[in-house]
């Protein structure tokens, strides 16, 4: 009962006009970030963070409106995934699998509302479990040591197999190649330079804004020019704005399954969007992808990836509400604006500061309300963008992503690599690799990496430490039935048809 009082108490908080006015804010600049391509919530946040303090705002006020942005964040990636194929951040990489191939179909307007609810389930789910389950989770999430992290991020891989097909030696070398890229840079444990070539441009590695512009943005262009004649388009015109009922219903169980996953991945420590959307999405095509047609169009692969990676959003505010621990490197941008207003996270937070916690977490329900509002209305707006005629269009793209590279360092250098890796990302969609598993390993491989060899290190080198904790010993399991089950299921499914 005393939770519910005191989530009456944050709603009275969040409820103020003030703070929703700020909510609301906070939610369209989210969202109008969010879809440009690289840019994603840390730097959404990082960027209203000094605003905010400037303009001494209380700490519930600033709180609400960095949590607006980032949920709005989440949001408006999918906008640029599913219109042009350039993914507006990590997470929305998996829905443009889907949403870009429904896009060419005509069905723009029908993947983005369906993203937009989709979302909107994922991030209610969220904050419901942040209500009910926090303490509990986070006590789950102190059991996560290097060798359960690394179990974990290896199922993500083994998930990936889902993308094989047909072409497992393709996705093989894409994967392989995402993982190079991110070992370029100084190694953090011994201070070596690797695949530097000398240049101080890469001791710091390659960033993932250079990478996933290139590969997506700079490739689309080119395919793009390819494709059409000035003038043309690439899409057909969009039809209906709204899914169906029966969309709804086919996507329903997919939504809620894949919400669930991903605020439980989520509440991990530095696990992240990426690996719920990637986690969720394969679950999802193994489950349901009987007539093989995820990654032609399937509304299905647009729904499931999208819940998931809001919800993971969500999760990741309870290590930082309950422990101090940042979940993922929004959360810690958002733990600095605490430590600015002399406010420290962690297990006293919620009877230190009820206020801020509980008006902080009734403002995501309010935000939630107020994207799924301002996002639906807005699809045809959104869409118009396919009706720009390419001559116009390629321009534009180009134009968002290059000052999007160019804000990292301000050098030069990255727009040189960022068309050295498009045009290599060109090629290799002309034969025919799939661009999904190359990201993902970039993204997850440097953590892999890292979590692998804090585990050896904490063991001195017995390898036996992967296999010891159940948590660990439990992800083995699922990363082999991920690998073996679908060949079994493929192998005796004949035989058992056969026999009926």
């Amino acid at each position: 009962m005393s939770t519910l009082t005191h989530l009456g108490s944050g709603f009275a908080v969040a409820l103020a006009p003030m703070n929703l006015a700020v909510a609301a804010i906070g939610c369209f600049i989210g969202t109008v970030v969010g879809m440009l391509p690289g840019l994603g919530p840390i730097n959404g946040v990082a960027i209203l963070l000094p605003l905010a303090f400037a303009l001494k705002l209380p700490p519930e006020t600033a709180l609400i409106l960095l949590a607006a942005v980032y949920i709005g964040c989440e949001y408006g990636g999918r906008i640029s995934s599913i219109l042009i194929n350039v993914p507006g951040d990590a997470g929305a990489i998996m829905t443009a699998i889907d949403g870009n191939p429904m896009a060419k179909k005509g069905l723009a307007g029908v993947a983005l509302s369906i993203s937009a609810w989709s979302s909107f389930v994922g991030s209610i789910i969220a904050t419901v479990g942040i209500v009910l389950f926090a303490p509990l989770l986070a006590n789950w999430a102190l059991a996560f040591g290097p060798a359960e992290y690394f179990a974990l991020i290896v199922f993500a891989f083994c998930c990936l197999t889902g993308m094989i097909g047909d072409r497992p030696i393709k996705t093989a070398l894409a994967t392989l190649i995402g993982l190079a890229l991110a070992s370029v840079g100084i190694d953090a444990n011994s201070g070596v330079y690797r695949f530097t070539f000398d240049s101080v441009h890469l001791a710091d590695g390659i960033q993932f804004i250079v990478v996933v512009i290139g590969l997506f943005s700079v490739s689309e262009i080119l395919l793009m020019l390819e494709q059409t004649h000035a003038g043309e388009t690439v899409v057909k015109s969009t039809g209906r704005m709204m899914f169906n009922l029966k969309e709804m219903a086919e996507t329903w169980w997919g939504t809620i399954r894949s919400s669930v996953i991903g605020f439980v991945i989520g509440v991990l420590p530095g696990a992240g969007a990426t690996i719920a959307s990637a986690v969720t999405y394969m679950t999802e095509k193994k489950l349901t992808d009987t007539e093989g047609t995820f990654g032609k169009g399937d509304i299905r692969g647009v729904a499931a990836p999208e819940a998931a990676n809001n919800s993971a959003a969500g999760g990741a505010f309870v290590p930082m509400l309950t422990l101090g621990v940042p979940g993922s490197g929004t959360t810690a941008v958002m733990m600095g604006a605490l430590t600015l207003y002399n406010i420290n996270p962690g297990p006293l937070l919620f009877d230190q500061q009820p206020k801020v916690v509980w008006g902080l977490i009734a403002s995501m329900f309010i935000a939630n309300v107020i994207l799924l509002v301002m996002n639906i209305p807005m699809i045809r707006i959104f869409t118009r963008m396919l009706a720009v005629p390419n001559w116009l269009l390629v321009p534009g793209i180009a134009a968002v992503s290059v000052v999007g590279v160019y804000a990292v360092h301000a050098t030069t250098f990255d727009l040189l690599l960022m068309t050295a890796i498009g045009i290599v990302g060109y090629v290799l969609r002309k034969m025919d690799f799939p661009m999904a598993p190359l990201i993902l390993a970039f993204v997850l491989g440097d953590m892999m990496e890292q979590n692998l060899r804090r585990a050896l290190s904490i063991s001195n080198g017995d390898v036996a430490v992967l296999f010891e904790s159940g948590i660990s010993i439990g992800f083995w399991v699922l990363s082999i039935a991920m690998l073996v089950g679908p060949r079994l299921y493929r192998r005796f499914r004949p035989k058992a048809l056969a026999a009926a």
